[in-house]
């Protein structure tokens, strides 16, 4: 199954995501779980968020891997929604 994060930045915490991107990517990428992945941006191309798309077999795999993510370990997401996706077209 797929689930998607939808995660939204705290105001002003521009500093605290590039603060940790390194070890956000390394999550990413030694998860292997991550179908695809990307910041959300604002009118000025700043990044304000991201969207995680993850292969789970489980709800509680997607939960596990946002907890560990070094993004919100560091404060950075003023929200988290995690929801099963199921992808149509692409």
């Amino acid at each position: 199954m797929r689930a998607a994060l939808i995660c939204i930045d705290k105001p002003d915490h521009l500093q605290t995501r590039l603060d940790n991107r390194a070890a956000h990517l390394d999550h990413i990428a030694s998860s292997g779980i991550v179908e695809m992945a990307g910041p959300f941006l604002d009118a000025d191309g700043g990044m304000t968020g991201s969207l995680v798309i993850l292969t789970v077999d489980t709800m509680d795999q997607a939960h596990s891997w946002a907890e560990a993510d070094p993004y919100a370990k560091a404060g950075l997401f003023q929200s988290v929604t995690i929801r099963e996706w199921k992808k149509v077209v692409g």
